[in-house]
């Protein structure tokens, strides 16, 4: 009996270390994204870098915003160890006012669900508010 539970506790850690040596892990460059003050209009699509600093293939499952404003956009492939790939996200910027949004982001990783945060302020430069350009 005592061989049993000894034979059982062992293959238990030996499975352990196995599945932990392969592990996708998502590393991205920013979890926030801020779009500053943008004008109404304006481009609202933003990336986020990411890699794969694991041992295994990573791939994204699902990614979903907080609301139909943010439209993120997930890869179709799997993202090799060490390898870099975007998450790229669409807000609506015919909506004037504050931007706080958050994008979920699931996957086979180590860190199943990262939220990630897009952040700014679209105005409306018809009502005076336009931005100061950039140089």
């Amino acid at each position: 009996m005592m061989k049993k539970i000894i034979l059982f506790f062992a293959f238990i850690s030996i499975s352990h270390l196995a599945i932990s040596q392969d592990m996708a892990t998502i590393t991205f460059d920013s979890l926030t994204i801020d779009y500053g003050t943008i004008n109404k209009g304006d481009d609202g699509v933003r990336q986020f870098r990411f890699t794969n600093t694991g041992t295994a293939d990573l791939t994204i499952t699902n990614v979903r915003s907080s609301c139909g404003c943010t439209i993120p956009k997930k890869p179709e492939m799997p993202t090799a160890p060490g390898a870099s790939d975007i998450i790229e996200v669409k807000y609506d910027t015919e909506r004037v006012g504050p931007i706080r949004k958050t994008i979920t982001v699931a996957s086979n990783a180590s860190n199943p669900m990262v939220a990630l945060k897009i952040k700014g302020e679209v105005v409306d430069p018809a009502k005076g508010e336009e931005q100061n350009p950039i140089e």
